[in-house]
């Protein structure tokens, strides 16, 4: 398929995840990580890049607020990863593209292409997010960052593939067991559950 040659960005994952593999949401030092993602990043066909383990795919994964709200979202079937049907998500972001010319403008592009809003996100780095627990995330890294919607509106554009809005806090609880790994994580770093 196409997708299986698009070209995505990565790099090996001993330059991004250490020596030793982790789980969750790490702030420390992240700063460097957009650096070194900068600096040692390559592009590969997407195919090759989902069957290496040793390589991890970068994905920019943006949490939308406004002050204290989170926009949540919901993917219906009509959605293109099967895997991610009708579960609930917290994250904007996907895979980078040569054109792209690096994470923030690759994350903007998202941004862009899923939500329909007349201004700019101003994205703050929160921490790179790994889990090699499931199969998905073996193979992707995310960098993760929060944008304040400040009262802007904030919709998501392909209704028939997901649905969007803001919620208090603790309304997400009660769909976490539904929401994508990566989303959980997501929760619990902003809630303070993680480690």
């Amino acid at each position: 398929s196409d997708k299986d040659h698009e070209l995505v960005l990565g790099l090996p994952r001993a330059r991004i995840i250490g020596a030793r593999s982790w789980k969750g949401i790490r702030s420390d030092g992240v700063a460097g990580s957009l650096e070194r993602i900068a600096e040692e990043g390559e592009y590969r066909p997407r195919g090759e890049a989902e069957r290496d383990p040793h390589w991890k795919q970068v994905i920019p994964y943006l949490l939308m607020r406004d002050g204290e709200r989170l926009f949540l979202m919901q993917r219906t079937d009509a959605g293109g990863d099967e895997r991610l049907h009708d579960l609930y998500s917290l994250g904007i972001g996907g895979h980078l593209n040569p054109e792209d010319g690096g994470v923030l403008d690759g994350l903007r592009r998202e941004f862009h292409e899923e939500m329909a809003a007349d201004w700019d996100p101003q994205p703050r780095l929160i921490g790179l997010l790994n889990d090699d627990e499931v199969l998905v995330g073996q193979v992707h890294v995310g960098v993760v960052f929060e944008a304040d919607a400040a009262g802007r509106p904030l919709a998501v554009r392909e209704t028939d593939k997901l649905s969007g809005r803001f919620v208090d806090i603790h309304e997400v609880w009660p769909v976490y067991e539904r929401m994508e790994t990566w989303s959980q994580l997501l929760y619990d770093h902003v809630t303070g559950q993680g480690t």
